[in-house]
């Protein structure tokens, strides 16, 4: 075994936990995704550090929380001068690469819903220092992910210098059948006229279906996004062996899906029947009152008022959850089957004895949860639980499973770890070499941020929630209002009874709140050192 191994490092988008069969689902049929399970460690307690996409990736990249790398929303593209783990990698003699989703940057080239509002009767700060920091996150360099859907050769962006530490990459931007990115150079190059193809204007009728954001596509499984990314990964590992030079490789293959819209090309449409489909508990239970932002999306459900179109959360009723969660497992399934063609390659190309194989998915979904779908601050457990699976060749005695409390913190230090390398300064999070040798984890408690511009769900001005999360207990507080949640998860693991205001529990949300505390003590920024002496 060589000192330096090969990482395959696999993402997919907006998958809950609980959405494989090596995890426990009853229904969905995952088995390539279940081998890499079988030949490594599956983590059942593995939370993100926040529950939406650009945020928790750009944890991925530096192991920092939000509130120290600045992406604290979607909308804030990762800044040029972070440091992540590919830098490292990339300088001590890996080769790094990217296929398909990063969402480090802004994508959409739609301007911020809303504008800053400055002291009235004060003069406002000039564009370019009313920010704390500048030069603001905006130009040239911030744009690459926006501009690789006009770039008919995807060269052609490697040459303008590495991407967050990749040195190659083919970008996949938006979700569903509506991918943008270099994507669709490749896609109409093979489908001449695509966009008449797909989207959410040109679905294939199918009266069988009517949640929201469910349609089906007329991109045949060949073309759709996901398969794009599994070519591109084996064209990738193809032309590596090509070069036999004996470099390691740090390659991410990462998928849009199942994020929605809900796409499921050709026969993974309707492989799945939403009548076998299951829902939780807490789905029927009544009233979904536990804050007054759950109970603002049932009233809209109710009162044909939800904007149930596009990003934001909202509510369902019993077949619009089936059917998006069939549809979901038909995506997922194709995702599945992608991966196995990568890791056949690896086994033909003789690279994977010596290839630490990752899976995870930057967050979860709600997914009929409490009668809702997609993400939020409600920080369920279906949202904040990702899956995780290490599998390493080299291991000996590792568990099949984990219960530790682990987080996407600790990706970046257990990869430079696993390749020989020390972390930079002001890298948080743990090396899961220990948990993932049978022993404990670190943590003993974790911190979740969440925070957005828009008011929504009810409420008003900007939403931000912290989320305190042991082994049992989940709590959230949530600024500026009167309420909070508390969940005993031994007792109710389905979070159905809100126990902030129950009598004889004030107590406990005090220690909570002083353990807490001294976990966001613990997360504050240790970098930059100081450069002398004063």
């Amino acid at each position: 075994m060589a000192d330096r191994p090969n990482f395959l490092f696999i993402v997919t988008d907006q998958q809950r936990a609980d959405h494989l069969s090596c995890a426990g689902n009853p229904l969905l049929r995952t088995p390539h995704i279940d081998s890499i399970a079988a030949r490594g460690t599956r983590f059942d307690r593995f939370y993100v550090a926040a529950p939406i996409c650009m945020p928790n990736r750009a944890t991925i990249m530096t192991g920092r929380m939000p509130s120290l790398h600045g992406v604290r929303m979607n909308g804030i593209p990762l800044g040029l001068d972070a440091t992540c783990f590919t830098h490292l990698l990339k300088r001590a003699g890996y080769r790094t690469a990217l296929m398909g989703k990063a969402h480090l940057q802004n994508f959409t080239g739609q301007e911020k819903a809303f504008a800053t509002a400055w002291p009235e009767g004060l003069a406002a700060p000039p564009p370019d220092l009313s920010e704390a920091v500048h030069p603001l996150r905006k130009g040239p360099g911030y744009d690459r992910e926006l501009r690789a859907d006009a770039c008919d050769d995807p060269a052609e962006d490697e040459a303008e210098g590495d991407f967050y530490g990749f040195d190659s990459f083919r970008l996949c931007t938006w979700h569903g059948d509506s991918v943008r990115g270099h994507y669709s150079g490749w896609l109409e190059q093979r489908l001449p006229d695509s966009d008449s193809y797909r989207s959410r204007d040109n679905p294939l009728p199918d009266p069988r279906y009517d949640a929201p954001q469910c349609r089906r596509t007329r991109i045949p499984e060949e073309l759709y996004p996901s398969s794009y990314i599994a070519d591109m990964t084996v064209e990738y590992l193809e032309n590596h062996a090509a070069l036999g030079d004996g470099a390691p490789f740090f390659l991410q293959c990462s998928f849009p899906d199942p994020h929605h819209p809900f796409t499921p090309p050709g026969r993974y449409w309707d492989m799945y029947d939403p009548g076998d489909v299951t829902l939780p508990e807490s789905f029927y239970h009544r009233p979904h009152d536990q804050t007054p932002a759950l109970a603002t999306m049932h009233r809209e459900l109710a009162d044909g008022t939800a904007d149930r179109r596009w990003v934001l959360p909202y509510a369902v009723d019993e077949a619009e959850a089936k059917q998006i969660v069939a549809v979901t497992y038909g995506m997922i399934a194709l995702i599945d089957d992608c991966i196995g063609r990568v890791l056949a390659k690896i086994e033909e190309l003789g690279l994977a004895e010596n290839t630490v194989v990752v899976f995870t998915s930057d967050h979860g979904d709600w997914m009929g949860d409490h009668g809702i779908v997609q993400k939020g601050p409600l920080h369920y457990q279906s949202l904040i639980r990702a899956p995780f699976i290490w599998a390493d060749p080299a291991a000996q005695g590792r568990p099949a499973a984990t219960d530790a409390l682990c987080s996407s913190l600790d990706i970046a230090r257990s990869v430079l770890a696993r390749a020989g390398l020390a972390p930079f300064n002001g890298m948080q999070g743990q090396n899961l070499a220990n948990v993932l040798a049978g022993g404990e984890s670190r943590h003993d408690c974790l911190v979740i941020e969440q925070q957005t511009s828009r008011p929504y769900m009810g409420l008003t001005g900007s939403v931000r929630v912290r989320t305190y999360q042991d082994r049992r207990w989940r709590m959230t507080l949530w600024e500026g209002q009167d309420f909070g949640e508390l969940y005993d998860l031994d007792a109710d693991p389905g979070e159905i009874v809100n126990l902030w205001a129950a009598p004889g529990l004030g107590a406990k949300r005090r220690e909570l709140m002083e353990r807490m505390a001294w976990k966001l003590f613990e997360l504050q920024d240790r970098s930059p050192l100081q450069t002398g002496e004063a």
